[in-house]
């Protein structure tokens, strides 16, 4: 392939050629010199933009993405019983399947009889944004031959529940929603994801590479239920899996320390406002030290890496003394090396900050929750010592950033990731907490899986920007077009 006139230094109005062979880059001719096509070359026309290594969404969830661009959005809901109005107003019958909402400041709770009294006999699943609580009506409740009290499920609860609820969709169609998605990812300039679904994930992305071809580059997490099967099959973290052209990968194991700020679950020293003597008053630490311990090096010994999911400041202790008790069995030979991830990391104690570093462990955070949690994280998490959202503070401190989405929580587009990083704030108010911004460079690092720039040798998984992000303002940075896209040396996305 040869990719023409774009900029690859975003500093310099010259064009350059850059040719591809294979998933490498293989030429860039001196700016303003053309690079001859081969014969039956393929030829992309970069019209000027600037080249910049492919954007790499960190942590999301793709069946959950592609069901959830089939669900009705619900973000704008200001209570339960709001919530239901929206439903109902939305003449749904049948499947009734909802998305978005945010209930930790509602004046009200979720309930399943709210939605039998206004939808009666209807199937409904409203999922929360941040996936943490799913809330049915009555009757899916039956069709599940599942009793609950309330209907309301959370944490570890709403994601069992969930994938029955997704099971019912159908293993075909779900594939054949996943793939389409990717294309989507592509027109945004992703060239990869590690995906955190809850499935045997390796073994759905084999099947999806079977049957066409992704538009992205997958690494596929495995999660506790299937880790013991992921061992003995003798996947390890980077392995490439036969088969795929080199597009899929086997990605670290996936555990939950914590549930979420917004359903008050994230694991915090301190109590949250107004909780009393609530036993989850500091939210819920879902896996212990001990525990952690366990999970972490049974994947090591196997040459798996953790991706360990915490969002208050205890449970990013907790997990941080996992790691470091991991990290001394590695030093001393009885376990084989492997990195580490803590995934969000969205409120860390001062004390901390240093450990990401120590320890290897690679800060996965979401930048678009920092600007869409503001109003929470003000109220359940003021005046408490921990930092929140400090991205330049975990910087600062040398953990190596990565950013995704968790889309569905947030949509997937790594142009809106980077602008929330530099600039903090995604409306007409000011920045919230600026001192945490970062700085451009290190934003497109962190959305780039760590890359800095493209070279000769450079793997071929690159975006074309119409501007360089460097002159773009907060909305326009947001809206950049995106010219094209290449993961693996193919071209995804060309507009």
């Amino acid at each position: 392939m040869l990719l023409q006139r774009v900029r690859v230094d975003p500093a310099r109005d010259d064009l350059s050629d850059v040719r591809i062979v294979d998933d490498l880059v293989s030429e860039i001719s001196a700016p303003g010199e053309r690079l001859t096509p081969a014969s039956a070359e393929t030829v992309v026309d970069g019209r000027g933009g600037v080249v910049l290594p492919g954007f790499v969404d960190g942590h999301l969830h793709m069946a959950q993405w592609a069901l959830a661009r089939r669900r009705l959005d619900v973000g704008a809901a200001t209570s339960a019983r709001h919530l239901v109005d929206l439903l109902v107003a939305s003449g749904l019958t049948g499947d009734v399947r909802a998305q978005g909402f945010r209930g930790a400041l509602w004046p009200d709770a979720p309930h399943k009889d709210m939605l039998e009294a206004a939808l009666p006999g209807v199937s409904v699943a409203v999922t929360s944004m941040d996936l943490h609580t799913v809330w049915l009506s009555p009757a899916l409740l039956r069709e599940l031959a599942v009793d609950h009290p309330t209907g309301v499920f959370r944490d570890h609860d709403a994601i069992a529940i969930a994938s029955a609820v997704d099971a019912r969709v159908g293993t075909g169609v779900l594939d054949e929603y996943v793939c389409e998605a990717t294309e989507d990812l592509a027109a945004r300039g992703v060239t990869e994801v590690l995906d955190f679904e809850f499935d045997d994930n390796l073994t759905a992305w084999t099947r999806r590479f079977a049957s066409g071809r992704p538009a992205v580059r997958v690494s596929a997490s495995t999660w506790p239920t299937w880790l013991e099967e992921t061992l003995a099959a003798g996947h390890r973290t980077g392995d490439v899996a036969a088969d795929t052209g080199r597009m899929l990968r086997m990605g670290p194991l996936k555990i939950m320390a914590d549930g979420s700020l917004n359903t008050r679950t994230a694991c915090c020293h301190d109590p949250y406002p107004d909780a009393g003597h609530d036993a989850e008053a500091h939210g819920l630490l879902l896996v212990d030290h001990p525990e952690l311990v366990r999970l972490i090096s049974r994947a090591a010994g196997g040459g798996i890496a953790a991706a360990v999911h915490a969002i208050g400041d205890r449970a990013n202790t907790v997990v941080l003394d996992a790691f470091e008790t991991v990290r001394a069995l590695m030093d001393s030979g009885a376990l084989p090396v492997v990195g580490g991830r803590v995934e969000h990391a969205q409120q860390v104690r001062p004390e901390d900050l240093d450990r990401f570093a120590a320890l290897g462990v690679v800060a996965s955070v979401q930048p678009q929750h920092a600007v869409t949690d503001r109003d929470v994280a003000d109220v359940l998490w003021s005046g408490r010592r921990s930092i929140a959202y400090g991205y330049h503070s975990l910087h600062r401190h040398g953990a190596l950033l990565q950013f995704g989405s968790d889309a569905p929580v947030s949509p997937p587009d790594p142009r809106s990731a980077v602008a929330d990083a530099v600039f903090r704030t995604d409306d007409e108010r000011p920045s919230w907490h600026p001192g945490e911004a970062v700085p451009m460079d290190v934003a497109l690092r962190a959305a780039s899986g760590g890359r800095a720039g493209v070279d000769v040798g450079s793997a071929a998984d690159l975006v074309v920007l119409g501007e360089s992000p460097y002159v773009l303002s907060n909305a326009d940075l947001r809206s950049v077009p995106v010219i094209a896209t290449i993961s693996g040396g193919r071209a995804t996305h060309v507009s």
